[in-house]
């Protein structure tokens, strides 16, 4: 009997079993993300909450490498020359399974906003929007601690050994994060002091737009013009910031001309009706409303009108003052006064022949 054949045989059978169960997992992991967690995604979605939806979607990607490792570890067991007991490759499929499993959380803490969101609405507990950032991030940072520690050990590496490690080069570190420790607390005063939070609009000497994200170190602001602008938080704190988003009112405040040719009942008549339409307009905050004859000019007569809009949306605002203004218009030629322009009066004196005459000239 040939042995050799009969071994040959029996490597090919074995080589082919475990290319087989490899690809059988690779197969397995097709057919679960096409088919069962697309339905376990869809049913979640039918719940009230959000919660089940997340966990699905973070554990999406970590669950179709799990099949992977799976299949590896089940296709070595039939490879020939191979020791599938060996402890390396055991410890090495150990720390790919506890990076599964943490990948997939850190994922989840990614959208923990979602859930911070979700309990705000549904307790008691209410978490200011602004810190949303900084517990997810705080999660993730953990999550990764925690599972660089196990992975470590898992190894049978000392951890004591790492920390001193630490400790001897903290100074170096220290020198070298000055930088992040500074913005780390201008993060921890942004916070504590609430300047801010996620969605307002806000104006520094850096920057001006709406506040997009705020991490450890930075605070992302979208401008106007659709840039995105990432400050640091030591720099944030410790300028002036105007946080447009607190308004409660939003001024308007100019000067109407009328000329001096316009007698006076018609310019107390034209100052009344103004008072009157700011009075009953509904968009016109009630509480500060000045109308009045304030400045002799060069060029006629100043109306002061100085007032707020309810609305502090600049869209909203435009619309508002646009209708005032117009209005303002009708109300001047329903009295049959006439806007100054800027102007310069102009004496000649004339031969005695003639009679003294005026001669103004008007320009804008």
């Amino acid at each position: 009997m040939n042995w050799e054949l009969i071994s040959s045989y029996e490597y090919l059978i074995d080589v082919g079993i475990a290319i087989g169960i490899f690809l059988l997992f690779l197969l397995f992991r097709k057919i679960f993300t096409k088919y069962v967690f697309s339905f376990l995604l869809r049913l979640s979605r039918k719940t009230r909450s959000n919660f089940l939806p997340n966990i699905f979607l973070a554990f999406d990607k970590p669950f179709q490498w799990f099949f992977i490792i799976i299949g590896i570890y089940l296709s070595v067991k039939y490879y020939p020359y191979f020791n599938h007991i060996n402890p390396l490759f055991i410890n090495v499929i150990k720390a790919a399974i506890i990076y599964i499993i943490s990948w997939g959380f850190f994922n989840l803490a990614s959208t923990s906003s979602m859930i911070f969101r979700s309990i705000n609405e549904k307790t008691n507990i209410k978490i200011d929007e602004i810190l949303i950032p900084f517990l997810s991030r705080t999660i993730q940072f953990i999550i990764i601690a925690v599972s660089v520690t196990v992975i470590l050990q898992v190894f049978d590496y000392e951890i004591g050994a790492l920390i001193t490690g630490l400790g001897i080069g903290g100074l170096a570190i220290s020198l070298a994060a000055q930088d992040a420790l500074k913005n780390l607390f201008g993060g921890i005063v942004i916070i504590t002091e609430k300047p801010f939070t996620i969605g307002e609009w806000i104006k520094t000497p850096s920057v001006e737009g709406t506040v997009e994200d705020i991490s450890f170190r930075s605070t992302k602001v979208r401008t106007f013009a659709q840039a995105l602008v990432t400050v640091p938080n030591a720099t944030l704190a410790n300028e002036p910031i105007t946080n447009w988003s607190k308004m409660g009112k939003r001024q308007i405040t100019f000067n109407l001309g009328l000329t001096y040719d316009t007698p006076k009942e018609k310019i107390e008549k034209v100052v009344q009706s103004i008072r009157n339409l700011l009075r009953n307009h509904p968009e016109v905050h009630q509480e500060t409303i000045f109308v009045t004859v304030d400045e002799y000019e060069e060029y006629g007569l100043d109306i002061l009108l100085y007032f707020f809009t309810k609305t502090t949306e600049w869209g909203k605002y435009l619309e508002v003052r646009e209708e005032i203004n117009l209005k303002i218009l009708d109300i001047v030629e329903d009295a049959g006064a006439q806007i100054a322009m800027p102007a310069q009066m102009l004496y000649t004196d004339l031969p005695n022949d003639n009679p003294l005459q005026r001669t103004r000239d008007r320009s804008e």
